[in-house]
Protein backbone atom coordinates (compact mmCIF):
# COMPACT_ATOMS: atom_id res chain seq x y z
CA UNK A 1 0.00 0.00 0.00
CA UNK A 2 0.99 3.73 -0.87
CA UNK A 3 1.76 6.00 2.59
CA UNK A 4 -0.07 7.87 4.08
CA UNK A 5 0.66 10.89 2.44
CA UNK A 6 0.57 10.05 -1.08
CA UNK A 7 -3.03 8.30 -0.52
CA UNK A 8 -3.84 11.75 1.45
CA UNK A 9 -2.65 13.58 -1.59
CA UNK A 10 -4.31 11.27 -4.34
CA UNK A 11 -8.16 10.48 -1.98
CA UNK A 12 -7.87 15.05 -1.94
CA UNK A 13 -7.80 15.83 -5.52
CA UNK A 14 -10.28 12.55 -6.15
CA UNK A 15 -12.56 14.27 -3.82
CA UNK A 16 -12.07 17.56 -4.71
CA UNK A 17 -10.62 19.30 -1.45
CA UNK A 18 -8.43 18.34 1.87
CA UNK A 19 -10.67 18.26 4.98
CA UNK A 20 -10.90 16.51 8.17
CA UNK A 21 -12.77 14.14 6.91
CA UNK A 22 -10.16 12.91 4.38
CA UNK A 23 -7.62 12.09 6.55
CA UNK A 24 -10.21 10.09 9.17
CA UNK A 25 -10.76 8.11 6.09
CA UNK A 26 -7.54 7.45 4.53
CA UNK A 27 -6.23 6.96 7.93
CA UNK A 28 -8.80 4.48 8.57
CA UNK A 29 -8.79 2.66 5.16
CA UNK A 30 -5.48 2.09 5.56
CA UNK A 31 -5.82 0.36 9.88
CA UNK A 32 -8.87 -1.64 8.12
CA UNK A 33 -7.10 -3.05 5.51
CA UNK A 34 -4.66 -3.94 7.66
CA UNK A 35 -6.55 -5.65 9.86
CA UNK A 36 -8.05 -7.60 7.15
CA UNK A 37 -5.01 -8.67 5.62
CA UNK A 38 -5.05 -6.94 2.46
CA UNK A 39 -2.06 -4.61 1.18
CA UNK A 40 -2.94 -3.60 -2.27
CA UNK A 41 -6.47 -3.87 -2.13
CA UNK A 42 -7.12 -1.58 -5.04
CA UNK A 43 -5.56 -4.40 -7.86
CA UNK A 44 -6.54 -7.87 -8.53
CA UNK A 45 -6.71 -10.41 -6.75
CA UNK A 46 -7.21 -8.76 -3.53
CA UNK A 47 -9.74 -6.26 -5.22
CA UNK A 48 -11.97 -9.27 -5.38
CA UNK A 49 -11.39 -10.04 -1.60
CA UNK A 50 -12.72 -7.17 -0.09
CA UNK A 51 -16.22 -5.31 0.91
CA UNK A 52 -16.39 -1.80 2.92
CA UNK A 53 -19.78 -1.13 4.56
CA UNK A 54 -19.81 2.85 4.92
CA UNK A 55 -22.08 4.25 7.48
CA UNK A 56 -22.06 7.75 6.95
CA UNK A 57 -22.33 9.26 3.45
CA UNK A 58 -19.68 12.54 4.02
CA UNK A 59 -16.23 12.95 2.91
CA UNK A 60 -14.36 10.01 4.68
CA UNK A 61 -16.63 8.01 2.87
CA UNK A 62 -14.68 9.15 -0.85
CA UNK A 63 -11.56 8.58 1.15
CA UNK A 64 -12.07 4.84 2.46
CA UNK A 65 -13.31 4.56 -1.04
CA UNK A 66 -9.93 5.90 -3.31
CA UNK A 67 -7.47 3.88 -0.18
CA UNK A 68 -9.00 0.26 -1.10
CA UNK A 69 -10.76 0.83 -4.59
CA UNK A 70 -14.38 -0.39 -3.15
CA UNK A 71 -17.20 1.28 -5.30
CA UNK A 72 -20.98 0.98 -5.43
CA UNK A 73 -20.12 -0.34 -9.42
CA UNK A 74 -18.72 -3.03 -8.31
CA UNK A 75 -20.54 -3.82 -5.75
CA UNK A 76 -17.88 -3.48 -3.40
CA UNK A 77 -19.14 -0.51 -1.60
CA UNK A 78 -21.84 -0.98 0.31
CA UNK A 79 -23.63 2.03 2.01
CA UNK A 80 -26.02 1.77 5.52
CA UNK A 81 -27.20 5.56 6.02
CA UNK A 82 -26.65 5.30 10.38
CA UNK A 83 -24.98 8.72 10.21
CA UNK A 84 -22.06 7.40 12.00
CA UNK A 85 -18.57 7.71 10.89
CA UNK A 86 -17.64 4.08 10.83
CA UNK A 87 -16.76 1.70 8.24
CA UNK A 88 -16.41 -1.87 8.36
CA UNK A 89 -14.18 -4.15 6.56
CA UNK A 90 -14.43 -7.48 5.42
CA UNK A 91 -12.34 -9.96 3.76
CA UNK A 92 -14.85 -12.21 1.76
CA UNK A 93 -11.94 -15.18 1.32
CA UNK A 94 -11.19 -15.43 5.26
CA UNK A 95 -14.75 -13.79 6.46
CA UNK A 96 -12.32 -11.34 8.87
CA UNK A 97 -14.08 -8.19 9.80
CA UNK A 98 -13.62 -5.25 11.66
CA UNK A 99 -15.94 -2.40 12.33
CA UNK A 100 -13.36 1.30 12.89
CA UNK A 101 -15.66 3.91 14.37
CA UNK A 102 -14.20 7.53 14.63
CA UNK A 103 -14.06 8.75 18.27
CA UNK A 104 -15.84 11.86 19.42
CA UNK A 105 -13.13 12.39 21.93
CA UNK A 106 -10.76 12.97 19.01
CA UNK A 107 -12.33 15.73 17.80
CA UNK A 108 -11.63 17.53 21.90
CA UNK A 109 -8.28 16.35 21.55
CA UNK A 110 -7.17 17.89 18.70
CA UNK A 111 -6.26 20.88 20.55
CA UNK A 112 -3.46 19.08 22.01
CA UNK A 113 -1.96 17.80 18.98
CA UNK A 114 -2.26 21.12 17.19
CA UNK A 115 -2.02 23.98 19.88
CA UNK A 116 -0.62 26.18 17.33
CA UNK A 117 -3.42 26.14 14.91
CA UNK A 118 -6.55 28.37 16.19
CA UNK A 119 -8.74 27.66 13.39
CA UNK A 120 -10.94 24.31 14.24
CA UNK A 121 -11.21 22.68 11.18
CA UNK A 122 -7.24 23.22 10.65
CA UNK A 123 -6.70 22.13 13.96
CA UNK A 124 -8.27 19.18 13.52
CA UNK A 125 -6.86 18.37 9.86
CA UNK A 126 -3.51 18.82 11.46
CA UNK A 127 -4.29 16.92 14.43
CA UNK A 128 -5.92 13.82 12.69
CA UNK A 129 -2.52 12.90 11.04
CA UNK A 130 -0.42 13.12 14.49
CA UNK A 131 -3.18 11.11 16.48
CA UNK A 132 -2.78 7.56 17.53
CA UNK A 133 -4.91 5.09 16.29
CA UNK A 134 -6.12 4.55 19.23
CA UNK A 135 -7.85 8.14 20.28
CA UNK A 136 -8.52 8.40 16.84
CA UNK A 137 -10.81 5.15 16.17
CA UNK A 138 -12.52 2.68 18.37
CA UNK A 139 -11.76 -0.56 16.34
CA UNK A 140 -14.07 -3.98 16.90
CA UNK A 141 -13.72 -7.44 15.41
CA UNK A 142 -17.44 -7.96 13.82
CA UNK A 143 -18.82 -10.97 12.02
CA UNK A 144 -20.82 -10.01 8.57
CA UNK A 145 -22.89 -12.18 6.82
CA UNK A 146 -22.91 -11.21 3.48
CA UNK A 147 -25.87 -12.53 1.54
CA UNK A 148 -24.93 -13.93 -1.96
CA UNK A 149 -27.01 -11.29 -3.85
CA UNK A 150 -24.73 -8.80 -2.38
CA UNK A 151 -21.49 -10.18 -3.11
CA UNK A 152 -19.73 -8.70 -6.19
CA UNK A 153 -19.32 -9.89 -9.40
CA UNK A 154 -22.29 -10.26 -12.27
CA UNK A 155 -26.13 -10.36 -11.74
CA UNK A 156 -27.53 -13.60 -10.33
CA UNK A 157 -31.04 -12.96 -9.93
CA UNK A 158 -33.70 -10.59 -11.55
CA UNK A 159 -37.61 -10.28 -10.82
CA UNK A 160 -39.70 -8.15 -12.52
CA UNK A 161 -42.19 -5.59 -10.80
CA UNK A 162 -45.66 -6.40 -11.14
CA UNK A 163 -46.99 -2.87 -11.47
CA UNK A 164 -44.80 -0.74 -13.22
CA UNK A 165 -42.63 -3.86 -15.26
CA UNK A 166 -39.04 -2.86 -14.14
CA UNK A 167 -36.23 -5.44 -13.80
CA UNK A 168 -35.30 -5.61 -10.91
CA UNK A 169 -31.87 -7.30 -10.21
CA UNK A 170 -30.12 -8.95 -7.00
CA UNK A 171 -32.98 -9.76 -5.37
CA UNK A 172 -34.13 -6.43 -4.35
CA UNK A 173 -37.71 -7.17 -5.06
CA UNK A 174 -40.29 -6.52 -2.50
CA UNK A 175 -42.99 -9.40 -2.07
CA UNK A 176 -46.15 -7.58 -0.85
CA UNK A 177 -49.97 -8.24 -1.48
CA UNK A 178 -48.80 -11.72 -3.46
CA UNK A 179 -47.39 -9.44 -5.68
CA UNK A 180 -43.21 -9.30 -7.08
CA UNK A 181 -42.59 -5.14 -6.72
CA UNK A 182 -39.87 -2.88 -7.01
CA UNK A 183 -39.36 -0.89 -3.87
CA UNK A 184 -40.70 2.18 -5.38
CA UNK A 185 -44.12 0.46 -6.21
CA UNK A 186 -44.17 -0.97 -2.85
CA UNK A 187 -43.33 1.53 -0.73
CA UNK A 188 -43.15 5.60 -0.97
CA UNK A 189 -40.72 6.22 -3.29
CA UNK A 190 -38.13 9.10 -3.38
CA UNK A 191 -39.55 11.04 -5.93
CA UNK A 192 -42.46 11.98 -7.48
CA UNK A 193 -43.96 11.57 -11.16
CA UNK A 194 -44.92 14.64 -12.41
CA UNK A 195 -48.34 14.86 -14.79
CA UNK A 196 -47.36 15.81 -18.31
CA UNK A 197 -49.29 19.09 -19.35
Amino acid sequence: MQDFETLLKGSAEAHGHICPGQVVGVRMAMLGCDLIGLDNPQSLPQIKKIIVYVEIDRCATDAISYVTGVKLGRRSLKFVDNGIMAATFVNLETNRAFRIRSTEKSRELASRYAPEIDDKRLQQLEAYKLMPLEELFEVQEVKVDVPINDMPGPTRFKAVCQKCKTVVRDKKEVYKNEQILCRSCAFDAYYRLLTKK
